[in-house]
């Protein structure tokens, strides 16, 4: 069993895992192999861009904030490996760098996080190209390590705001999809935020978690989150959902998001548009949790994010098990779009935000921005 270091003290919340961190050298990048979870806990050190990038593309680092904190501290760990080892290199070290971030921007197309990380890598790279390869490598990593630090610091006001929505002091349900915890985050998560929180404020929290086909990382990832922290959670199979719905009704459900258009359309993981639908149908306030670095205001609408298709192969034998025909055909988007008129509210770090989304979205986008 690994033994993992506490979030800092700042978030006093709980001490979840850390899902990535440097290396003490800080010339490798250190991951919480989430493909293992919930029967191991493995950590894998990676020392090169493909091994980054395989890692983000096989889930085993995974959610849009942490996999754009992944690939930062990740070219980070590259570019002091680089200087400290004395690799020449056929290029200026400042073209490296640029290829690095390049390459690991692309490795998941939908979640916004992952490309503006690398949009800010590359700037420090251009800033800093007269400088030595050392110092660059500084730069670079006290870049990664500043979104590192934003994005858990955006986790807690997410959270404190979201937390808001529940009035009194009576217990809370809330139903969930996908894993938007500190599994997915560089802090106490997105859509979890506030149940954390609640938690610590001594109020009885219960999460209904979505299964989540096909790779489960309801049942594999935010069960095993919450169970180890201490709160009551239930797992409920994606088909589940409705029929709890219909029986007895959650106060609320919460999700994350890997993209967010101008208008407030949402791309999360595949399921969460039925989510939205089932929700509306029975007067179950919907809402969506996530960072101003998750909204993309050159995306003006849902049919203008990228979907990202996953293998076959997932849905055909996930986990070892023939679990369809082998020549069967699949269609598997990894994600879907939910569209801004079944969101009750969106919220980020700078705060509560409500129908029409376009505005109060660029506004708090710009707010981040400047903050920054």
């Amino acid at each position: 069993m690994t033994t993992f270091e506490p979030l800092a003290a700042s978030t006093d919340v709980f001490s979840p895992p850390v899902p990535v961190r440097l290396a003490p050298d800080h010339r490798s990048l250190i991951i919480l192999d989430q493909t293992a979870l919930p029967e191991r806990v493995e950590e894998r050190v990676l020392t090169t861009v493909e091994e980054i990038e395989e890692a983000i593309q096989s889930l085993r680092v995974r959610g849009a904030p942490l996999i754009g904190v992944a690939a930062a501290l990740g070219v980070a760990a590259l570019a002091r490996r680089a200087t400290s080892s004395g690799e020449p290199g056929h290029d200026p070290f400042r073209d490296r760098l640029v290829t690095w971030c390049r390459r690991l921007s692309k490795a998941r197309p939908t979640g916004a996080n992952l490309a503006r990380a690398m949009e800010r890598i590359e700037r420090v790279a251009e800033a800093g190209r007269d400088e030595s390869p050392t110092e660059l490598a500084r730069l670079v990593e006290v870049e990664a390590l500043a979104i590192h630090l934003e994005d858990r610091e955006m986790c807690g006001r997410i959270g404190a705001h979201a937390l808001g929505l529940f009035s009194g002091s009576g217990p809370i349900e809330i139903l969930t999809h996908c894993n938007a915890g500190a599994l997915a985050t560089g802090g106490i998560g997105t859509a979890l935020a506030p149940v954390y929180l609640a938690h610590r404020a001594g109020r009885r929290v219960h999460v209904l978690a979505d299964e989540t086909r096909p790779l489960l990382q309801g049942s594999r990832l935010t069960a095993w989150e919450l169970q180890e922290a201490g709160i009551d959670v239930t797992i409920l199979t994606d088909g589940m959902a409705g029929a709890r719905m219909a029986s007895r009704p959650p106060d609320a459900v919460l999700v994350g998001a890997d993209r967010i258009a101008a208008n407030g359309d949402v791309a999360n993981k595949v399921g969460t548009y039925g989510l939205a639908v089932l929700a509306a149908y029975h007067g179950v306030p919907f809402y969506v949790l996530a960072p101003t670095t998750t909204v993309d205001l050159d995306a003006a609408r849902g049919d203008d994010i990228p979907i990202e298709s996953r293998d076959p192969a997932e849905v055909r034998g996930g986990f070892g098990r023939t679990t369809a025909p082998d020549d069967a055909h699949v269609w598997s988007p990894a994600f879907d779009v939910t569209p801004a008129g079944l969101i009750t509210a969106i919220v980020t770090e700078q705060g509560v935000h409500r129908l029409p989304y376009a505005e109060p979205l660029r506004r708090a986008v710009g707010a981040s921005e400047a903050a920054r």
